[in-house]
């Protein structure tokens, strides 16, 4: 099936006048593909058909709707976008989980039987997990200064994101998400409102809030909510990354902590991946940002957080250009723009080479220039096997914090969810083009809540500590 947007054309067509073939010529010339062709209604002398197709671009569309005009016997009554009709009105509500079919229960839920919750939450707080939403619900907030790649568009364009990402968390977690888009940049402005809206959730997912600002607002909340903060662009993909690079390893037959890393892009999931990655004992990596390789024999002024990567990295400085730096390399991390690698820079790593090359839509090389035996490949998009996506993780790992009633988030747990996700895949299955499982892997999310529950468990943060462990 041809990669790009499916669109739904209703046609008039007259009987016996338009062969199915002609149709399907006209898609294929254009580079798309028919994926239905369905009746809606017969008429006397025509057909209403609804032609499902996938072409690469709104262009291409323009083209078919052209050809189609002029085709003998057609006549094109209106043109939808599934994308966009999968939106209309939005894709979450709210639906509440007891049913009102009596006055007595009237009164149970709300006043006068309600005063006495409202009175035990007052006395002790933390009834509030047993007696509330809390228990299950995450605020994902954003201001929409960095969705998706797509940069700062503000937080109305967000807002079909968060809705995206509550229905993941539903879906796959049985978390109950609910966006939040603030309207500010200021990050004593974000800061403020998270904490004041804090007590309702029992967890908060910041998500596409550019960096540096997103460190900040991150560590501050951190230390002022006595609730879980993760910020889903660092340490999600950082997580989905190590869990990744663990098969990968396995695959090459190297060891984990003897592979000598580069990362592209030291931005939040760069600064993030490569903190766990150091967790996990990796320790030859070198970062590389438009100003190149990163190197504590430089300073950078306007990116502080740069100085501070650069004294936890490149050991042995490293300096030069991509391509030298790529001399040798074990693994390749991208998460930063695309076709920065030329195939001299893959040929110039050491044997059996991983890259993960992340940028969307176009990764940091075409994989079909480095596809063959002996690497290890993985992007970011849907279309190429080893897919490191982030819905791999945070659906499954706020299962884990709200069923332990966390207090906060910590590296252990982080190490403990990338393990977990590795190890969905077994190891018969294990190969170059299967590091990482599916997103549609009903084990993943049980897995890595199971692995993140105990972890919390045993490191002292839980609220909920399981009988063995009393």
């Amino acid at each position: 099936m041809a990669s790009g947007i499916q669109y739904i054309i209703r046609l008039h067509m007259l009987r016996e006048m338009v062969p199915f073939r002609e149709l399907v010529e006209l898609v294929d010339k254009l580079g798309g593909d028919i994926i239905a062709l369905d009746l809606v209604r017969a008429e006397d002398e025509r057909t209403v058909r609804d032609l499902t197709v996938v072409v690469p671009s709104p262009d291409h569309l323009e083209k078919l709707e052209q050809a189609l005009t002029v085709l003998p016997g057609t006549s094109i009554e209106n043109v939808s976008d599934r994308t966009f009709l999968m939106h209309l009105g939005g894709k979450i509500e709210i639906l509440p989980r007891i049913q009102v079919k009596t006055r007595a229960d009237l009164s149970h839920i709300y006043t006068p039987g309600v005063a006495r919750v409202v009175e035990a939450i007052a006395q002790d707080p933390t009834k509030a997990f047993q007696l509330t939403m809390k228990r299950n619900t995450v605020a994902i907030v954003t201001d929409g200064t960095a969705i998706l790649g797509l940069g700062h568009l503000g937080p109305k364009a967000a807002l079909p994101v968060m809705e995206g990402k509550s229905v993941l968390f539903k879906w796959l977690g049985k978390v109950d998400a609910i966006p939040l888009c603030l309207d500010t940049t200021d990050v004593d402005e974000i800061v403020d409102t998270v904490v004041r809206i804090a007590p309702a959730f029992g967890g908060i997912n910041l998500e596409d809030i550019s960096a540096p600002r997103c460190f900040e607002v991150e560590a501050r909340l951190q230390e002022r909510l006595d609730i879980p903060v993760f910020h889903d662009d660092q340490h999600g993909t950082a997580i989905v990354i190590l869990a990744g690079l663990m098969n990968a390893a396995k695959v090459v037959g190297k060891r984990l902590q003897d592979l000598h890393v580069v990362i592209s892009g030291i931005g939040a999931a760069g600064t993030a991946t490569t903190d766990l990655l150091l967790e996990a004992g990796i320790t030859d990596i070198v970062g590389y940002d438009r100003e190149g390789p990163i190197i504590r024999t430089r300073q950078y002024p306007e990116r502080p957080s740069w100085n501070r990567y650069a004294e936890r990295t490149n050991p042995h400085l490293i300096d030069g250009t991509l391509h030298d730096i790529m001399k040798g390399v074990d693994a390749f991390i991208g998460v930063s723009t695309g076709n920065l690698l030329s195939v001299e820079d893959v040929d110039a790593m050491a044997p059996s080479p991983i890259l993960f090359v992340m940028a969307n839509p176009d990764p940091e090389i075409k994989p079909e220039l480095v596809q063959s035996n002996g690497r290890v490949l993985a992007t970011g998009r849907s279309d190429y096997p080893n897919q490191i996506n982030n819905v791999l993780c945070f659906p499954g790992l706020f299962r884990g914090l709200l069923d332990s009633r966390a207090r906060t988030i910590t590296m252990g747990m982080k190490l403990r969810a990338a393990q977990a996700l590795a190890d969905v895949v077994r190891p018969e299955e294990l190969s170059a083009e299967y590091i990482i499982p599916s997103v549609f892997n009903q084990d993943v999310a049980v897995r890595v809540a199971q692995a993140v529950s105990k972890a919390a468990e045993e490191e002292g943060v839980s609220r909920r500590v399981s009988p063995s462990l009393r």
